[in-house]
């Protein structure tokens, strides 16, 4: 069976665990069943979630058993951990899509195949549901002394700013039950999540000591941030990337990895890929050896989309990629990838109609400067319109240029595309 923690720790996934060496042992006595919580605090989970997920299925490969649990209950209080302020709390209807969304999001990545090692799928609603007040508070809430929840820093940062509801204030404590349920009902021993979620965890493991006396563990992993100090999974502009491809489409998510930081992409290999150490080593050494191919990145993008989109959406905006920058057909990209890809770039919209000079659509679109700027860009033989050379400065296009009847793809030397939309009347 595969050392699993050897693995983490050498991928940089390991950052606050209980005893490591009694977690070792553990895991190599015989199938270990651990679990990972998402909260429904949106209609989709985004990168950010994605390294827990990946957890969960690294653990699977490892041989052990993997439950994933969608908070229905703690997703209508809202988790305070890293938040300065109040979350605005949902209405029970949409938390309750949100669940059906996120459960079949996180299944996709996990093997529900029959043995040991068969993944479940959980909601903490099933027993928090129909648990009252009064037994909540006397079978739960006896256990949590006061002082010390006064003393997590969640709580401590936020009393002294904006102060904090009882509801959020007692999130530690269904998230402590999730634990020992699932150690009841499951025989879970090992919870895993982010480093901002170590005092949930570890609640959670004290929880289980108190009420049954068992042992029980707790592992994060770091909080991931890129060379440019910005949080990881999001733009520039603070745009989360989803993992559902009506929020981010695959083109986005694909783009995402490829134009990942060189400084980044070793990091980002060892914590999301799931080659093995020799391949990373390999591709990384590549990226070093001949940086403007961004062999590491697209081995990256690759993956990841295959992983999360599929393979046949992989092969669909890798084909956009290249025809983008005229190196395929474009005629033959479906019109749903050469929206997602246009949307992607500078792009310019138009009335129907006849189509306006190139010239103006090289201004309009933000390819150049200024018209006078295009005109000298074409002279000199760096525009393209659909990847063939434009010739004339007086060029515009026809409508039988138009890709799908309503695009145009306009490029201005080998890398900086653009885009045209005929919009609707």
């Amino acid at each position: 069976m595969t050392d699993i923690l050897d693995d983490l720790a050498w991928r940089d996934l390991i950052a606050q665990s209980t005893d490591l060496d009694e977690m070792r042992a553990v895991l190599a006595a015989g199938p270990v069943t651990l679990y990972c919580g998402f909260d429904p605090t949106a209609p989709s989970l985004h990168l950010g979630n994605l390294i827990q997920i990946l957890m969960l299925r690294r653990f699977q490969k490892a041989g052990h058993r993997p439950l994933g649990l969608v908070g229905g209950a703690t997703g209508l209080i809202g988790d305070p951990s890293g938040k300065s302020a109040e979350r605005v709390l949902n209405s029970e209807e949409t938390v309750a899509g949100w669940v059906e969304r996120i459960r079949g999001q996180v299944s996709r990545f996990l093997d529900f195949g029959e043995g040991p090692t068969g993944a479940t799928m959980v909601s903490n609603l099933d027993w928090t549901g129909p648990m009252s007040a009064i037994e909540f508070l006397r079978d739960i809430g006896k256990h949590f002394p006061v002082n010390r929840m006064l003393a997590r820093e969640t709580v401590k940062a936020r009393l002294d700013t904006t102060g904090m509801s009882y509801t959020e204030f007692s999130y530690v404590l269904l998230q402590s039950m999730d634990f020992l349920e699932l150690y009841r009902r499951h025989g879970c021993v090992l919870q895993t999540g982010g480093s901002d979620q170590w005092g949930n965890l570890t609640a959670g493991v004290d929880l289980i000591r108190r009420v049954e006396g068992g042992a029980a563990h707790a592992l994060t992993t770091p909080l991931l941030t890129k060379a440019d100090g910005t949080k990881f999974g999001k733009t520039a502009g603070g745009e989360t990337y989803w993992l559902d491809p009506d929020l981010t489409s695959p083109y986005a998510f694909y783009q995402f990895w490829i134009n990942a930081d060189d400084r980044d992409v070793e990091k980002f290999l060892k914590v999301f890929s799931f080659r093995s150490r020799e391949e990373i080593e390999d591709l990384v050494k590549q990226g070093a050896e001949r940086p403007a191919a961004r062999v590491p990145q697209r081995a990256l993008a690759e993956e990841m989309t295959t992983l999360v989109h599929g393979a046949d959406e992989t092969a669909a905006v890798v084909a956009a990629s290249k025809a983008l920058f005229g190196q395929g057909a474009l005629e033959e990209l479906d019109e749903r990838t050469l929206r997602s890809a246009l949307a992607e770039v500078p792009r310019a919209e138009v009335p129907p109609g006849e189509l306006p000079p190139v010239v103006d659509l090289l201004a309009a679109s933000g390819l150049c400067k200024s018209k006078s700027e295009a005109r000298r860009t074409i002279t000199q033989g760096g525009v393209y319109l659909n990847n063939a050379k434009v010739e004339s400065e007086d060029a515009a296009p026809a409508p039988g240029d138009l890709l799908h009847g309503r695009f145009l793809v306009l490029r201005r030397g080998k890398r900086n595309v653009g885009g045209v939309e005929v919009t609707a009347s």
